[in-house]
């Protein structure tokens, strides 16, 4: 796939909706799915909360990665990662191949954050104050995973924040807004999620190493170095395929859940070409590619099979 540039990107729509890294935003819905098809075992959905929560989740990781493109380029880390693999890491490109400046993409970021909180207080609402508690939290996790003082990706704290708002946040945020309290059973179904999302996080970490490394950016692939990182990813989903298990073993999730064990022959393939290539960042496309389709394909599976199971 070709960078943006001002040439491709003449339409001003166009460039902002790039800027937003589209192509990801999946990662936001599927943990909204999951949650509402739990929701759904318990009770009748309430249709516009949960259209408003799933518009608030999407519009949140969209003025996150604008954010963290921002503050990533501030830090020097795109503008020197020569080993990127477009669009998986590197950014957007859209600051450093001139569509938009630095400071466009800043007010663009915070307009759609601001833009959450609004559609978070319609939720309020109805749900109550907790739910307040909850967006807050997540959007402080995404623009601390990027932004300073905090920049939890500096301190090997990325990894987690992405887990927890992903995986924990937004499935416990959309079962509030639908039931007014934290559903134990969401919180169970988005586990497998929280832990492979960090998988598709880790394993884009690779390509991105030199310019981590050179501009402080010390996750774990940072820490651990490349020999020592590349068995991490088989331990995340392994946790994650073990989790969905537990949880069906445990009684809260509903057997029917275990067709998202459909996605592990994607992982595994993503985890053996890491093993094999970890140290030549060209050739881990396929296994960045296998790792973000499986994770989404597990976690649409997961929500099928508990509303199924809320069915039959």
């Amino acid at each position: 796939m070709q960078e943006p540039t001002p040439q491709t990107l003449s339409s001003p729509v166009i460039r902002y909706l790039a800027a937003t890294r589209p192509g990801f935003l999946s990662a936001a819905i599927i943990p909204v799915i999951i949650a509402l098809a739990a929701v759904s075992e318990q009770g009748p959905v309430h249709g516009w909360s949960a259209l408003l929560t799933l518009l608030g989740a999407v519009v949140a990781h969209a003025g996150i990665n604008v954010l963290n493109d921002v503050y990533d380029d501030r830090a020097g880390c795109d503008a020197i990662n020569a080993d990127r693999i477009f669009p998986y890491t590197g950014g957007s490109r859209i600051i450093q191949n001139g569509v938009l400046s630095n400071r466009h993409m800043a007010h663009y970021g915070w307009l759609l954050m601001a833009t959450t909180v609004v559609i978070g207080l319609f939720l309020v609402q109805r749900a109550g104050p907790g739910l307040l508690l909850i967006g807050l939290f997540g959007l402080l996790l995404g623009w601390a995973y990027s932004a300073p003082p905090l920049r939890l990706s500096e301190r090997g704290l990325g990894e987690l924040s992405v887990g927890l708002g992903f995986g924990l946040v937004i499935p416990l945020g959309t079962a509030y807004a639908q039931l007014g309290r934290v559903d134990a059973l969401t919180l169970w179904a988005g586990l497998p999620f929280a832990f492979l999302i960090v998988a598709v996080l880790y394993i884009n970490q690779f390509p991105d190493l030199c310019a981590d490394t050179t501009s402080g950016k010390r996750n774990w692939v940072v820490r651990l170095g490349v020999d020592g990182a590349r068995g991490v990813y088989p331990l995340l989903v392994a946790a994650a395929y073990l989790n969905l298990l537990l949880g069906v073993a445990l009684g809260p999730i509903t057997s029917y859940a275990l067709i998202g064990l459909a996605a592990l022959p994607l992982h595994l393939r993503a985890s053996r070409l890491l093993w094999v290539e970890a140290d030549n960042p060209r050739a881990l496309r396929p296994a960045i590619m296998l790792t973000l389709i499986g994770t989404l394909l597990h976690g649409a599976l997961i929500a099928i099979g508990i509303a199924a199971g809320g069915v039959l």
